[in-house]
């Protein structure tokens, strides 16, 4: 009998043969060697059959909690299945912050780093940029470590694997000094504004996130995130930004029963101030859909437009997007690989078959600037035209086929848009 699971919004089912929650590493080495298929589940936000599988799938979210950090390198070894929710504070309170943090905070550090998901800035990469070792169980049971600095080529294409490698069980991330951020949302900047001033817009705080409906020619909203350092005052504020201003209230959106907006107007740590909202309940179901293209830099307006170009579509089916920059990395299947990009987000409202039908007339205007579609959101992307746009594709097939030869990780998923 298949045990049956379901994302966050309750749109793609997880079947699984057997289900694990072990507690011990060798829990884990016991189950993945018993396996004949394996596969991972961690926060459940994904929104495609990534963690889908015919065999065992294995939750580690209640792996020995132990967090250790290394004062000398500046470290942090964490369970790999811990939420971001539950390691900032932590890191926080030993005078330690990410650089990044996820937009929401109950989903799992090696989830987020599995699938290069990110947060906001152009100087930042992704969530998976601050890894520099991973300790993981293979195929055949056995424990292994990859370190950045014994590995160099091996590692970048370890980090964003997908779970194509093995279960990971224990990340350890570069840290850097606790530092303060003041946030402020703005309303109503002027699409004309944005794409004549899109590099210093999106540059003017150490993130920036844009928030448009694609109603009229304006992005709705804008939160800008400026870094605050110790000891200084908080800075002047300007009541206008680019044909934006500030809403009287500090927020332009009305808070929904579901959520609580991050502090705004006033200075706070990091790991309060980087995400948007927090759900007043980490467990409840989301009912909506996402996908999301990253497409290089120089691309950005000329992506923005062909979306803006759909407003009559995207008006019966979309619930907002979000634009955010990412930095460039190494990482062989990150979607910001060897260039900076910029993220266009989709929340979809939870209507799949109106959605289907739209994302390839998107997608194929959209093919000229070479999207890279987040590996665990919703795309209708040939994988074959995907895989070309990673340069070292083939080298991560050999990778997967030297640490699981006989494909124990490798689901539907996997085959599809990585050895298909």
């Amino acid at each position: 009998m298949s045990i049956h699971h379901q994302n966050w919004s309750g749109h793609a089912p997880f079947h699984s043969a057997r289900f694990h929650q072990p507690t011990t590493v060798d829990e884990v080495r016991e189950a993945v060697r018993n396996a004949n298929k394996v596969r991972v589940i961690g926060s459940r936000h994904c929104f495609n059959d990534i963690a889908d599988t015919t065999g065992d799938l294995i939750s580690l979210s209640r792996l020995d909690p132990d967090l250790v950090i290394d004062r000398e390198k500046n470290t942090a070894t964490v369970p790999a299945g811990i939420t971001y929710g539950e390691l900032c504070p932590q890191l926080h309170a030993a005078g330690y912050a990410l650089p990044n943090t996820a937009s929401l905070d109950h989903i799992t550090v090696i989830g987020a780093c599995m699938t290069a998901t990110h947060g906001s800035g152009d100087t930042l990469g992704n969530l998976a940029t601050p890894v520099s070792g991973l300790e993981m169980v293979t195929a055949t049971g056995d424990r292994v470590t990859l370190t950045r600095e014994d590995h160099p080529d091996r590692f970048s294409g370890a980090v964003v694997s997908l779970g194509a490698l093995g279960v990971v069980t224990r990340v350890t991330l570069n840290l850097e000094p606790t530092f303060s951020i003041l946030q402020h949302v703005y309303q109503g900047l002027p699409s004309a504004r944005l794409y004549e001033s899109f590099d210093a817009i999106m540059g003017a705080g150490y993130s920036v996130s844009l928030f448009p409906s694609w109603k009229e020619d304006v992005i709705d909203s804008l939160w800008v995130k400026q870094q605050v350092p110790d000891g200084e005052d908080a800075p002047a504020v300007e009541p206008e930004f680019y044909g934006a201003t500030l809403p009287p209230d500090g927020h332009f959106w009305k808070e929904p029963a579901d959520r609580y907006w991050t502090p705004v107007r006033t200075v706070g740590p990091w790991h309060e101030r980087l995400p948007h909202f927090h759900f007043n309940d980490p467990e409840q179901e989301g009912d909506e859909l996402q996908s999301e293209y990253f497409v290089a830099r120089p691309h950005a307006v000329e992506a923005l437009k062909v979306v803006a170009s759909f407003r009559e579509r995207l008006a019966p089916i979309l619930v907002v997007s979000e634009i955010r920059t990412v930095a460039a990395d190494d990482l062989w299947l990150s979607t910001a690989y060897g260039h900076d990009v910029v993220a266009i987000h989709f929340n979809w409202r939870n209507d799949w078959p109106d959605v289907r039908d739209f994302l390839p007339l998107l997608e194929e205007q959209l093919t000229p600037f070479e999207p890279r579609p987040h590996w665990g959101k919703l795309s209708e992307i040939d994988p074959a035209q995907v895989g070309a746009r990673y340069p070292r594709i083939d080298d991560f097939r050999s990778l997967a086929d030297e640490f699981d030869p006989s494909g124990k990780f490798r689901n539907a998923y996997i085959n599809r848009c990585i050895f298909g």
